[in-house]
């Protein structure tokens, strides 16, 4: 007869040992890393914690968005003026779609009619159709200095656009593609993240120490709070509850948990060497957030609030993706 004391310790050193592993328990698809000055794609296996593949994409890749259908994940190359297609699963490069004028920060329409691009280089939004495999320019639209991040209501009516150089926050009526309105903000405004019952729009303070947050339930944007975070606010991430949402700090070095029920900070974590773009394992443990000085991953555990593993990637990592996340709202 077995003794149950060593399979209990057997059992023990097994669930010891996943702590250390992030993503042990998952289907471990691949993460996926932008290296915006490398012109390139580091594919990292979480089950040995490597790069096992460099994808070549256009020049300046800086940011990614998952088609509808799952089927696609689609890297932005800024000066390449090209669109890269992967398979999210296998990290097989599908297509190139060229002719995209400076696609730097993209974003879907919840409806999936609609695909906006920011032309962070060029001073313009561009709104296009999507049929589900095409994309068609439906209008270009000239804006304030230096198109940053969107944000897209959960109606699919309105596009929300920050401009980091003229410190602006624009509104895009997206049925009729026009602008409806235009409202100064704090210092290069970055990304922008909108709450699910659509009445706040919160914007990272890339050239302050914080979030303001914006009451856009009016005829236009009113500031309504200023949440202190740290020092160069950018990327926001959802952490999948419809109550927080996570922010990196890229000069302060920290990531903040924003409650954007009471707009308050409620927890903090170390984010080394520029944090920048974010994502979430499904069971919200584990961040991997780019850190764009180090040319590393970095890997956070959210329990311990300690940074548990780092990767090398190529230079200047920026968008961070994996389809094993948390929600995204």
């Amino acid at each position: 007869m077995h003794h149950p004391v060593p399979f209990l310790f057997a059992f023990l050193l097994l669930l010891a040992a996943s702590a250390f592993s992030p993503m042990a328990w998952a289907q471990l698809r691949p993460i996926f890393v932008l290296n915006s000055l490398d012109a390139s794609v580091s594919v990292i296996d979480p089950a040995s914690w490597k790069e096992v593949k460099r994808i070549a994409t256009g020049k300046e890749p800086h940011h990614l968005y998952l088609t509808p259908d799952e089927k696609s994940l689609i890297i932005a190359n800024a000066l390449g003026d090209s669109l890269t297609f992967v398979d999210p699963q296998t990290a097989e490069v599908q297509r190139t779609v060229r002719g995209i004028l400076d696609p730097y920060q993209l974003r879907f329409s919840p409806d999936m009619k609609w695909f906006v691009i920011a032309g962070n280089r060029l001073n313009h939004v561009d709104i296009y159709r999507w049929d589900g495999r095409d994309l068609t320019l439906a209008r270009r639209i000239a804006t304030g200095k230096t198109p940053s991040h969107v944000w897209i209501d959960s109606k699919s009516s309105t596009a929300y656009v920050s401009m980091q150089d003229s410190d602006e926050l624009v509104a895009v009526d997206l049925p009729t593609q026009t602008l409806k309105w235009r409202r100064k903000t704090g210092p290069l405004p970055a990304d922008v993240f909108g709450t699910p019952d659509d009445r706040f729009l919160l914007v990272g303070l890339t050239g302050g120490e914080g979030v303001e947050v914006y009451d856009v339930s009016g005829p236009t944007a009113r500031l309504v709070n200023y949440i202190r975070t740290g020092k160069g606010a950018h990327a926001f991430r959802a952490v999948g509850d419809r109550r927080h949402v996570f922010v990196s700090n890229r000069v302060a070095d920290t990531i903040s948990k924003i409650d954007f029920q009471t707009m308050s900070v409620v927890d903090q974590y170390p984010a080394p060497s520029g944090p920048d773009c974010m994502d979430l394992t499904a069971d919200g443990r584990y961040i991997f957030v780019a850190s764009r000085w180090a040319k590393k991953l970095s890997v956070i555990d959210t329990t311990t609030r300690e940074v548990v593993r780092q990767v090398r990637v190529g230079k200047s990592p920026h968008g961070v993706w994996t389809l094993d996340h948390a929600p995204r709202q």
